[in-house]
């Protein structure tokens, strides 16, 4: 960042410039020594993973990469010209006060439930002729250039912070203390241990958005697949279920490959994406990737947005149900029958007594019965709902509800919009789809009917465990194990999509 160092006490900068600089120069401000493209590994078969994020963000203690390997050499060349070979070397990250702070200005959006939700509000301003930016420094928000600021609505805020230090990378070990700057790249001809844990062999270390630094691991899509299928799914799942899962979660990533594009690398390793963990030998989650190698489901000769989540309730949503976005029209309403005898008690659920209903019938009738969360039951009083609501800045301490009510429900029956009345002023909030969990994070799903059982305590009556939109995965499993191929899995949950090799989609 070699602006740093201007001989300017206070120093305003342009976003546009920051932007500019951010998506040329890897978000690092260094000269490039690593081709990071990232459109380009998603075409050669790899994604770019975001291992460890904001690193020298800790204000306690420092953050620390231990690097080390038992024969061969890790090799690690800096942007500043640095180049080192050793079998164990440290690089921690160190704040160092800059001799002229400055003031650093733009537009930020009010914090959003999730990645879809600023993606679609991204899309919005982008056909405003607006160029946005997705970032997630603690959750996703927006950012545009300050000139922006008569263009965009109360839903913006000018967000000036004071840099006073920069986050710098060291290497040490017995022999060395040096600088190192950005892109760095770490690599080795054997598995690198990485603070105790074998990771792989080749890395990125990269300035991100915010001033700190990622680690970022190269890796191609069958080993990143190893990865995720234990954790998503679970590695004892039935070897068709592993498949479907192997197919989706592979579409899923390259459909969202943009999802960190601000900060250079495609995706994350937690629940934002998809939750990925060095792997451990299975042979059925091997047998899985490999006999659905490359494989994707497409609509329109592109990979879909492959959504999945853990049960479904009996039911499937929507995507606009679930997020501020727009249909696919792969991704529908439907009941998950597994009894299709017993269709026929069943018709729209949007109305609370029908859902009621629906919520109390034979669960054998419906695919992923078995999930603990397939029926679920929340008791709640007054003050945990007033606590979760002042945590997410929503309501003052001096608030008391008066009344919890929804007020639109989508085509499976799921909450999109929830009214919470309040004395003390008397005012009402409203959440919205994905904004309901996100507040009340103590609801496993929008799929739900509340009563009220005394001036204090409320009873969440609901159904499913997450967004409802895709695959459910407790399904999934449910119809492996009465024998359904992984192709019919994908057609129950996906609609009027096909699946194809990716790697002939893109030559």
């Amino acid at each position: 960042m070699r602006y740093f160092y201007k001989p300017i006490h206070v120093f305003l900068i342009s976003m546009t410039f920051f932007l500019y600089l951010s998506l040329r120069n890897s978000v690092g401000f260094a000269e490039q020594i690593i081709d990071i493209n990232l459109d380009k590994e998603i075409k050669r078969g790899n994604f770019l993973i975001g291992l460890k994020q904001y690193l020298g963000k800790n204000i306690i203690n420092e953050d620390s990469l231990i690097l080390q390997t038992d024969d061969q050499f890790i090799r690690v060349e800096s942007s500043n010209g640095l180049k080192h070979q050793s079998k164990r070397a440290k690089i921690v990250f160190k704040k160092i006060p800059l001799e002229n702070p400055y003031i650093f200005q733009k537009l930020v959006s009010k914090p959003l439930a999730s990645y879809e939700s600023a993606k679609k509000q991204s899309e919005i301003l982008e056909k405003q002729g607006l160029k946005p930016i997705i970032t997630m420094p603690s959750h996703w928000e927006i950012w545009l250039p300050i000139e922006n600021k008569d263009k965009v609505t109360q839903n913006f805020k000018i967000r000036r912070t004071t840099i006073s230090h920069e986050i710098i990378p060291f290497l040490i070990n017995k022999y060395t203390f040096q600088k190192l700057d950005g892109p760095i790249s770490v690599m080795s001809d054997e598995v690198i241990k990485i603070n105790d844990i074998n990771y792989g062999k080749n890395f990125y270390i990269i300035k991100d958005s915010y001033g700190t630094w990622t680690l970022v691991q190269k890796i191609s899509f069958a080993k990143y697949l190893k990865g995720v299928l234990p954790h998503e799914i679970g590695a004892n799942s039935p070897l068709e279920a592993l498949k479907a899962q192997a197919v989706i979660a592979r579409t899923w990533a390259i459909y969202n490959s943009n999802r960190f594009a601000a900060d250079k690398f495609h995706l994350c390793v937690t629940t934002q994406c998809q939750v990925y963990k060095p792997h451990i030998a299975n042979k059925n989650i091997e047998k899985a990737i490999i006999d659905t190698q490359n494989k994707v489901l497409v609509f329109k000769g592109e990979p879909i947005n492959a959504f999945y989540h853990a049960s479904n309730g009996g039911i499937s949503a929507s995507s606009s149900e679930s997020w501020k976005m727009s249909d696919y029209p792969y991704l529908t309403s439907e009941f998950d029958f597994m009894n299709f005898e017993k269709k026929y008690l069943y018709s729209s659920v949007k109305e609370r007594e029908a859902l009621k209903y629906f919520l109390q019938s034979d669960k054998n009738n419906f695919f992923g019965k078995d999930h603990h969360l397939f029926r679920w039951k929340r008791k709640v009083t007054d003050k945990e709902i007033l606590n979760l609501l002042q945590r997410n800045d929503l309501v003052n301490k001096n608030s008391k509800i008066l009344d919890l009510k929804v007020i639109k429900r989508g085509t499976s029956g799921r909450v999109i919009k929830l009214e919470i009345s309040q004395v003390n002023p008397m005012s009402k909030i409203t959440l919205v789809k994905d904004d309901i969990r996100k507040a009340l994070n103590f609801l496993p799903s929008n799929l739900f009917i509340i009563d009220k059982l005394n001036d204090n305590l409320w009873v969440f009556t609901g159904g499913g465990f997450g967004h409802g939109v895709g695959l459910s995965q407790s399904g999934a499993i449910e119809m492996a194990k009465i024998g359904y191929p992984y192709q019919k899995i994908l057609k129950q949950y996906y609609k009027k999509t096909k699946i194809l090799n990716f790697m002939n989609l893109v030559k």
